[in-house]
């Protein structure tokens, strides 16, 4: 129903929009961000990159352990379609992977042996400036419609404003600091997943969500209770029943 669409698109636009509150947590933004784009494009997987002072992309949020493991391989490699939207500022989309491989030799084997066959990359842009972009995955040859790519855009850029609006409130800091304290934090966070996924025997995606549920639900940052995690001082038990569902997908038109 596109009704349902609707208000789904409306609830996961001011969620983006509120970056302005005493504990924005650009983590958890970002990850908030891959999520709804995931549940939007319905079986795609998603990822996001940030570029540093330096012009190279760090990789912040995955849909998908899949997805994460694939994405460091595109930045150390400095191949792929993020790169290619992020250099450039222009979407790359419905490419497919068997007709990539002069134009990301390595890349496209890897996503390949990955078990996708098609990707996209949205840029993260506000005017003249791109910040980021965004990987779409997808394991079938399903191509994004127009539409599609749009609403992409369109999230992309509501969390663009975000950050950007976040940066300028936040007494002049500037984006190159805000993204190394970010990478700081998801480092600490990458160590916590670790931990809960071999202690509680779960995946690596469960185990960042029970970490998020128990950061939303008690008010936390992410980094703070993933430290908490490494030092001890919360207990694995204390995240049984932290996870918080995910917002329902969109009803397909």
């Amino acid at each position: 129903m596109i009704e349902g669409r609707e208000e789904w698109l409306a609830h996961t636009f001011i969620e983006l929009a509120d970056t302005l509150v005493a504990d924005f947590d650009l983590i958890d933004f970002m990850s908030t961000l891959v999520d709804r784009l995931s549940e939007l494009l319905d079986s795609s997987e998603v990822g996001l990159a940030l570029g540093n002072a330096g012009g190279q992309l760090r990789v912040l949020a995955s849909s998908t352990e899949r997805m994460r493991l694939l994405e460091l391989i595109e930045v150390q490699n400095d191949e792929g379609p993020c790169r290619d939207c992020y250099r450039d500022g222009v979407r790359v989309v419905n490419q497919r992977l068997d007709d990539s491989n002069t134009r990301w030799p390595n890349f496209s084997l890897q996503a390949r042996a990955a078990g996708f066959r098609m990707v996209h990359a949205i840029p993260l842009r506000l005017r003249d400036e791109t910040i980021g972009a965004m990987n779409i995955f997808n394991a079938n040859l399903t191509e994004l419609t127009s539409q599609e790519v749009n609403l992409a855009q369109a999230l992309a850029d509501a969390a663009t404003i975000g950050i950007l609006q976040e940066r300028a409130v936040s007494h002049g800091v500037e984006l190159a600091a805000q993204l190394q304290r970010a990478l700081d934090s998801r480092i600490v966070v990458e160590q916590a997943k670790g931990i809960v996924g071999e202690r509680l025997h779960v995946e690596m995606g469960e185990a960042f969500d029970l970490i998020r549920g128990y950061a939303r639900s008690h008010r936390r940052r992410l980094s703070e209770v993933a430290v908490a995690i490494i030092s001890d001082e919360l207990k694995l038990t204390d995240l049984s029943g932290s996870f918080a569902g995910r917002t329902p997908a969109p009803d397909q038109p």
